[in-house]
Parts: C-alpha cells; sequence; structure tokens
C-alpha cells in the first residue's frame, strides 16, 4: 500500500507521543502495574488518536482504516506493551462496534467522550471458561421492563479499574449460541458492579487488568448495541479490526526490538570485534527482517481489501497468526543477542519477550486463527477451496 505524506505525518505525530508522554514513564508504570488512562486519554484526545477512522459527527477524524494502523505501528515503539495495548482496546475493541451500530443517542452518550478522552472504554468478552471460544459465555442480561439485568463476570478485562463504561456481551435469549447474545454498553458506575484485585501478569504490566463481576446490574435497553441477538455477528467484525490493529502494533514492537538489538551487536567488543561482524549475528538478523517485512505486506494487503469493503477475516487472521509467533521469534532470538542483558527485566528484548506473548493469546489464539484459515481456505479434511 502506498502511504502519503498524510500517513508518514500522522506516524510522525504518534511516534513524538510515544517518545514524549509514554517512554519516559514506562518503567515507573510497569512497577506500579498502571498508568493514568485519562491523564494520557485526553491527551491522545486531543491529537485526534483516538478517533482516526470514526465518524466526524462523534468527534472523529473519519479517515479509513489505514491511518489508524499507521498509528498502531508508531505505538509499537513505547518501552512497554501494555499502554498501547489499553489504547487499542480504547480504539478497536471495545467501540469499533458502538461507531458502527449504535444509535445516535449512544454514541453521543458514550463514543463521542471516549473519542475526546474524556471516557476510558473497555470490552468484556472474555469469560474463565470462555476464552477464544467466545460463543461458550454465560453472562446474561435478562429484560425487565425497559431494562436489561445482567449477571455474570468477565476475566483478563484491560482498563476494568478505569473503564468509565464496558462494551459488554451478554447472552439475551436462549437460541443458538451464535444468534442469542447482544452487546450493551454498561457504565462502570452501575450499582452490582464489582472487581477483584488486579491480576498480576506475566507481561502488559503498565495497563490495569482486573475479572469483573456483575451483580443483577441493570441498564437501559437502549444501551444495547444495534438489535438484539446480533451481538455475536458484531464481536466477529469487532474482532478484524482489534486482529488488524495487533499486527501493525507488532509490527512496531518488532522493528524496535530489531533496531536496538542491531546497535547493540554493533557496538558490542566479543573476542576483538563486534558482536555484528559474526556472520550468525547479521545473518539471523536478516533472515528476521525478511520475516517482519513478510508481516507487513500481509498486514497492509487486509488493510487495503479492507478498506475496498472485502472480507478481511482469513486475512486478518493470517496476520495476527504471523505477528503473534514472529513476536516470539524476534524475542527470544534478540534476547540471546544481548545475552546476560538481555535476561534483565528492563531490557528491550526481556520486555518483547514477556508483552509479546499475549499476541498468540488475546484476540483469538493462534489455534483459533489457524482454524479460520482452514475453514476459509478449504483446508479442512474433505473440504475443497471454494
Amino acid at each position: 500500500m502506498q502511504l502519503t505524506p498524510e500517513h508518514e505525518q500522522m506516524r510522525r505525530t504518534a511516534l513524538q507521543f510515544v517518545e514524549k508522554e509514554i517512554n519516559p514513564h514506562a518503567d515507573e508504570w510497569e512497577r506500579a502495574g498502571c498508568f493514568p488512562a485519562h491523564e494520557l486519554f485526553r491527551k491522545l484526545g486531543e491529537l485526534g488518536l483516538l478517533g482516526i477512522h470514526k465518524p466526524i459527527e462523534n468527534g472523529g477524524l473519519g479517515l479509513d482504516v489505514s491511518y489508524n494502523l499507521v498509528v498502531a505501528e508508531a505505538l509499537g515503539w513505547s518501552a512497554c506493551g501494555g499502554v498501547p495495548l489499553a489504547i487499542g482496546v480504547q480504539t478497536d475493541m471495545a467501540t469499533p462496534a458502538l461507531a458502527r451500530f449504535g444509535s445516535k443517542a449512544l454514541r453521543e452518550a458514550f463514543l463521542t467522550p471516549a473519542i475526546r478522552g474524556d471516557y476510558v472504554a473497555s470490552i468484556a468478552v472474555s469469560e474463565t471458561h470462555a476464552g477464544s471460544d467466545v460463543a461458550a459465555i454465560k453472562t446474561t442480561a435478562r429484560k425487565d421492563g425497559d431494562d436489561y439485568v445482567i449477571d455474570g463476570s468477565k476475566m483478563w478485562i484491560t482498563n476494568a479499574l478505569q473503564a468509565d463504561f464496558f462494551c459488554v456481551l451478554a447472552n439475551t435469549s436462549d437460541g443458538h449460541r451464535h444468534a442469542n447474545k447482544s452487546l450493551i454498553i454498561v457504565p462502570a458506575s452501575s450499582k452490582g458492579i464489582s472487581f477483584s484485585k488486579p491480576l498480576d501478569k506475566l507481561g502488559m504490566r503498565a495497563s490495569d487488568t482486573a475479572q469483573v463481576f456483575f451483580d443483577g446490574v441493570r441498564v437501559p435497553q437502549r444501551y444495547r448495541i444495534g438489535e438484539e441477538n446480533a451481538g455475536f455477528m458484531m464481536q466477529m467484525l469487532q474482532f478484524q479490526e482489534e486482529r488488524l490493529f495487533g499486527a501493525a502494533n507488532c509490527i512496531g514492537c518488532i522493528e524496535r526490538c530489531l533496531r536496538l538489538t542491531t546497535d547493540y551487536a554493533r557496538q558490542r567488543q566479543v573476542f576483538g570485534m563486534p558482536l555484528l561482524d559474526n556472520q550468525t549475528v547479521h545473518f539471523r538478523l536478516a533472515e528476521l527482517r525478511t520475516e517482519l517485512e513478510a508481516l507487513r505486506a500481509l498486514t497492509w494487503q487486509a488493510c487495503e481489501q479492507h478498506i475496498a469493503g472485502q472480507d478481511v477475516t482469513m486475512l486478518a487472521s493470517m496476520a495476527k497468526l504471523k505477528a503473534g509467533r514472529l513476536v516470539r521469534e524476534v524475542a527470544d532470538s534478540c534476547l540471546q543477542l544481548w545475552g546476560g542483558q538481555g535476561y534483565m527485566w528492563d531490557n528491550p528484548a526481556s520486555q518483547l519477550y514477556r508483552d509479546g506473548r499475549l499476541a498468540s493469546i488475546g484476540g483469538g489464539a493462534d489455534e483459533v486463527m489457524l482454524g479460520i484459515i482452514c475453514k476459509l481456505s478449504g483446508t479442512l479434511p474433505g473440504k475443497r477451496p471454494q
């Protein structure tokens, strides 16, 4: 895809934000297990970075998704993965369905302040027994007069402890598990919502994550996004934007790690010569850079087709699969090249080693991506390509 000067200007804006507003505080936020989301999101909102591909009438820029992916890639240069994750939850996980299917009143009440950065949004889909298997959720929303009464719990919820509202997937009927769910906006201040202690995670330490409990939580039925029982379909569409954001973000993370590792290998003297002069080292870095460009090409091909209105379920799944696996490979290889320094907590390779591992789990595990690819490409046993 050919990027324009406008794309590059947006990239520079995002990179400057990373260097000024995120990286100087990354170590502090990692230790605290949290970052000041409202403060940071308001700054992002002032720059227009929370509504790049959102409707103009709600304060968004109304641009296509390519501009959003440029920013997602730039955010990958953050010195911690938790903050870009939290931003992605706001822009590409908790609000796409609201922007696309929400009523005008619902968008004005929740999407507009989320784009400004006044509200922090969170997506509440996963449950302890239902991660990648979204259809297995047990949380219910039963009708009572003009309200829904929500009961259940959600697990591994990013932004949970700072959220102003949740986009909750709940069962709203007894029908087929793919046709009995709705997406409902639930204000975090609603009576009956409670939280676990912050979850102690392997990586993404700078983002707050918790279990959320819904005990008779009452919200108006007008807070439902779109038609009743169409929530599963909406969530599947939402996943495509999430996966493209994640793949683009991984490109930035990988590029940062490779750049810093190459610089280190050039400076590090081993047996009287720079580490980079060893053929095994510069050949390995060349292999990883080649894989990075393959991921970039796949991600931008999916982006182009998405802009053209095509179904990118398979390509987005491929990009997510490739991104998650390549992050792991790059982190492991670069950590090895740093040697003892790579085993230190604050090393960029060890940071990617911890944070990047989520890329093969969140938003659909690798195995789920493989199943989608098999189904859509006709490579399941006994199936022919369409």
